[in-house]
């Protein structure tokens, strides 16, 4: 007598168990869409998650490429510093053994440069220029 009673004693009648079924498939029915909508968003996080990999292996190879280049451009240029460093080296060996072979030509080259600075400086000094101000001189006008 269970089944033909529902649960506050009425009798069941065919209106209230079409109703019961109803109830249970549309209960259903929500229940196959919530697990659809949670199976659709697990494999939507999952595409990201792959996605996310595979940026992040892309990154971490162009970061390598870039790596490796910056390496090699410090190389050649260690290379280069280290070869005009010698050849500076080898020029200031030859200009010392120079001024030591010939001491004599060295300081009158040294001599005859400090002259002519001092002549081009004397007839520089006293070229006429009417809008020279010296910073020695006041002048009140």
């Amino acid at each position: 007598m269970a089944d033909t009673q529902l649960q506050n004693g009425t009798p069941k009648t065919a209106q209230s168990k079409s109703t019961s079924k109803s109830v249970q498939s549309k209960a259903q029915g929500v229940t196959t869409r919530k697990n659809q909508t949670r199976t659709a968003m697990e494999k939507q996080i999952a595409e990201l998650k792959h996605e996310i990999a595979r940026i992040d292996d892309m990154l971490a190879e162009q970061a390598g490429h870039v790596a490796r280049e910056a390496h090699g451009w410090y190389n050649s240029a260690s290379r280069r510093a280290t070869k005009v460093t010698r050849a500076l080296g080898n020029r200031a060996h030859s200009v010392s053994e120079a001024v030591k072979d010939n001491p004599g030509t060295v300081s009158s080259a040294m001599v005859l440069g400090a002259v002519a600075g001092f002549m081009v400086g004397m007839v520089l000094g006293h070229a006429p220029n009417r809008h020279r101000d010296h910073w020695w001189r006041y002048d009140q006008r």
